[in-house]
């Protein structure tokens, strides 16, 4: 069912400067826990909300539609999560889903697809179907990751599986949790992934990974991954092919009943955070910024902060990247995306506090 509704009153507040913040807060439009967003070539967007409602929402934000509403297991950090458009969306109108659902064994990840239809009154997302599962799923509510990026030739899919709070499964090497995925659009395994001549499950790009939630390529072709730490080191990873990053043996974190971890060090043989975080700021979404609206902050990556409260940049230059500016947001940001102007959107999570607004920035007026 197709359903258009208007958003609430409380996005119409006007913009505003917030001190200490160098931009201009502009609320679009409110959700209820939403997770993620993309845009379309009309610049309208696509937002999914934790319980499964797949969103089109106006240019303006004042108006929206429900395209699909997907059978996911919300329970915890469950939902409908990713979003991402298809590299040949202009012709195939592919759109790519993450979400969270219960099966045998208990729950996992899964990655879908379906085509959207735009056509006025007759907006849906259509032929829905699924291409990967996580395996195996377990018990548990936390840690399904669900990102979603494309590489930059358009011809593969990288996909995030979390842990689940398992552990182990991170090292496991015939488990797909804790890993960076390297699938083809179509969510088989990628023909030439570094690690199937070895035993690992054939989709396997890297390992050794906690809650992965953010993941994205720079202008250069590297590609970038944000993840929760435990108990401290919250991180950002450059991915390479291959590489172990060491969950749960190394960790800048410890476990939060209080076991330490070993922390990483130079030829431990894993790979080891660009930055990491402790206190930490519990990522949400990443974005690598390439707009001209904030010319000082291309190439940088922009990332939410979930326990925070805050907006995340992190200066990259090239293959390494150092701590940035950590603004206080008032929220909880689950998301971070750049609109098709060069402006700087985010997503406030809609939990603990946090009203589940997308609010847009712009320079500071």
């Amino acid at each position: 069912m197709v359903v258009a509704t208007a958003c609430s009153a409380a996005p119409q507040s006007p913009p505003q400067s917030s001190a200490g913040v160098p931009f201009t807060i502009t609320p679009v439009a409110d959700f209820d826990s939403p997770w993620a967003m993309t845009f379309l070539p009309d610049q309208r967007m696509l937002v999914t909300e934790k319980d499964g409602r797949l969103l089109l929402v106006s240019v303006d934000g004042k108006s929206r539609t429900t395209v699909a509403t997907l059978p996911v297991d919300s329970a915890g950090q469950g939902g409908l999560m990713d979003v991402m458009l298809a590299p040949d969306f202009a012709t195939t109108r592919h759109v790519y889903l993450s979400w969270s659902s219960a099966g045998e064994g208990g729950k996992g990840v899964v990655l879908a697809r379906g085509v959207l239809d735009t056509s006025a009154g007759a907006e849906k997302l259509r032929q829905i179907e699924v291409l990967f599962r996580a395996t195996p799923f377990v018990e548990g509510n936390g840690h399904y990751s669900g990102r979603i990026a494309f590489s930059p030739d358009g011809r593969y899919l990288f996909f995030t599986n979390g842990e689940r709070q398992k552990f182990d499964p991170a090292q496991n090497p015939k488990a797909t949790l804790g890993k960076v995925l390297r699938l083809t659009l179509d969510g088989k395994p990628a023909p030439g992934n570094p690690l199937a001549a070895q035993g690992f499950h054939p989709a396997v790009w890297s390992y050794g990974h906690r809650n992965l939630l953010g993941i994205a390529f720079d202008a250069s072709g590297n590609l970038w991954e944000q993840e929760m730490g435990p108990k401290g080191g919250d991180e950002v990873n450059l991915i390479q092919p291959g590489r172990n990053y060491g969950y749960p043996k190394v960790s800048n974190g410890d476990h939060y009943d209080g076991r330490p971890i070993p922390d990483h060090a130079p030829g431990d043989g894993f790979e080891a955070p660009k930055v990491s975080w402790n206190p930490v700021i519990s990522p949400g979404g990443l974005m690598i910024y390439s707009g001209n609206l904030f010319p000082q902050w291309k190439g940088d990556a922009f990332i939410g902060g979930l326990s925070s409260k805050a907006l995340v940049r992190v200066d990259l230059n090239g293959t390494q990247a150092t701590k940035g500016d950590q603004w206080d947001m008032g929220a909880r940001i689950r998301e971070v995306e750049q609109g098709p102007e060069g402006a700087i959107y985010v997503l406030e999570d809609g939990a603990q506090g946090s009203q589940g607004r997308l609010i847009k920035l712009t320079p500071a007026r």
